[in-house]
């Protein structure tokens, strides 16, 4: 009898090799990594009968054709990394959904619909300050001005995609029609730790977080530590502290907030002058985006009167901003069901992470189930999930194939 976790741990043990030289998986978009999992997983598709192509976004497709006239279900996720990342994130997404439908071929199981397994490029956006073309060109929301960015040896994205054999003028003619698109399906570890404190291997995501960032300038003036008086000083850091303190405040009190100040910079920076300059950023994340954008407001509201209680000019702007993306209630329904087919009890359970699926859900319903991994740890070389857990998600997965049935998939309903 087929261990499919343990399958599952040695394709994903063989991508992994797939890596820059150095600590964990170090794979970025278009670059000779990618390319050797791009060969791997082709040949991995293609055993399993799967019809194989790249687009010109750099999207790997395998897809087992259904019925004709029937539609199509959309799985998979990204199989580029952080630099120094781990061996699941992402890539486990592309892995998963194969070993389903290499154990229902297994089993003997026809599909009446078509199912395609997609490998992203790029969802990190580590090496170039854009992500998501994959998504956004299938979803049909691809911005072309984006070509022109470069990555830090200053190739640009537009170059980087034609040396990697890619016509990035076609990209805008890869928009898929939703019609013929059941939704997109998308495997993930959880990257936090809910899961394993439940006890539970495997999760159903509830909606992807909303994100706004702000920018923070905090301007007072410097003196020396040791002869400016306590009384009317103007110190910067004392300020930033206090923001700081805010902003895990909020997060610490408002129910489905995540608040983090994540980069601090300091003027002068030396041990006896008094701060003079902080500039720093705060960032929240909810599933409800009211919850989000009032953090948001409050936050701006506090900082004024900070400024001017402590006689300081204090800039703050928003610079970015993601609405929250639910997830579709029949699609996440269907995942539950057979979550708890395989004796899982199909826990709900937000995404603080933005994933792939945000942006497909502009062409299509879409539903996430998320892994638990080892200590909730993502994003470096320690991440794991096992072999245990891989192997429910595998049973899930073919589980909530079998479910969708013929009438609901054809193409002319």
């Amino acid at each position: 009898m087929t261990d499919w976790g343990v399958r599952a741990e040695s394709l994903l043990n063989d991508l992994a090799t797939c890596s820059e030289p150095g600590p964990g998986v170090t794979r970025l978009p278009f670059t000779p990594e990618h390319r050797a999992a791009i060969d791997l997983l082709q040949a991995q598709m293609e055993t399993l009968g799967l019809t194989v192509t790249l687009d010109h976004a750099g999207t790997l497709i395998g897809r087992l054709a259904g019925p004709p006239g029937s539609k199509t279900l959309l799985m998979g996720s990204h199989q580029d990394s952080v630099r120094e990342g781990g061996a699941y994130d992402g890539i486990m997404g592309v892995a998963l959904p194969l070993l389903a439908l290499a154990k229902l071929r297994s089993d003997g199981i026809d599909l009446p619909f078509s199912v395609e397994v997609l490998a992203f490029a790029d969802e990190e956006g580590v090496r170039f300050p854009t992500a998501l073309i994959g998504p956004r060109a299938l979803a049909g929301t691809f911005d072309a001005s984006v070509l022109s960015m470069a990555d830090s040896r200053g190739v640009t994205l537009r170059d980087a995609m034609a040396a990697f054999g890619l016509n990035t003028k076609r990209i805008g003619t890869l928009a898929r029609d939703p019609g013929e698109v059941i939704g997109f399906v998308e495997t993930h570890i959880e990257q936090g730790p809910v899961l394993e404190h439940a006890d539970e291997a495997i999760g159903v995501v509830t909606a992807i977080c909303g994100i706004e960032r702000h920018q923070i300038e905090v301007i007072g003036e410097t003196g020396h530590a040791g002869t400016l008086p306590m009384s009317g000083r103007r110190d910067a850091l004392v300020a930033a502290a206090a923001i700081v303190a805010e902003v895990d405040r909020s997060g610490q009190s408002t129910p489905d907030l995540r608040a983090t100040v994540g980069a601090f910079d300091v003027e002068p920076n030396v041990v006896n002058a008094v701060p003079r300059r902080v500039r720093m950023t705060a960032e929240s994340r909810s599933p409800d985006d009211m919850t989000r954008c009032d953090a948001g407001k409050a936050l701006h509201s506090f900082v004024g009167e900070l400024a001017l209680r402590r006689n300081l000019t204090i800039k703050v702007r928003k610079t970015y901003e993601q609405v929250a993306q639910p997830c579709d209630v029949d699609l996440s329904r269907r995942l539950a069901r057979a979550a708890t087919c395989i004796g899982a009890q199909g826990m709900a359970l937000p995404s603080g992470a933005t994933h792939d699926a945000s942006a497909m859900a502009d062409l299509c319903p879409v539903a996430m189930l998320f892994v638990r991994c080892r200590d909730g740890v993502s994003h470096g070389p320690a991440e794991l999930a096992s072999s245990h857990d891989m192997g429910l998600a595998i049973s899930a997965l073919a589980e909530y194939l079998v479910s969708i049935d013929r009438h609901t998939n054809e193409a002319d309903d």
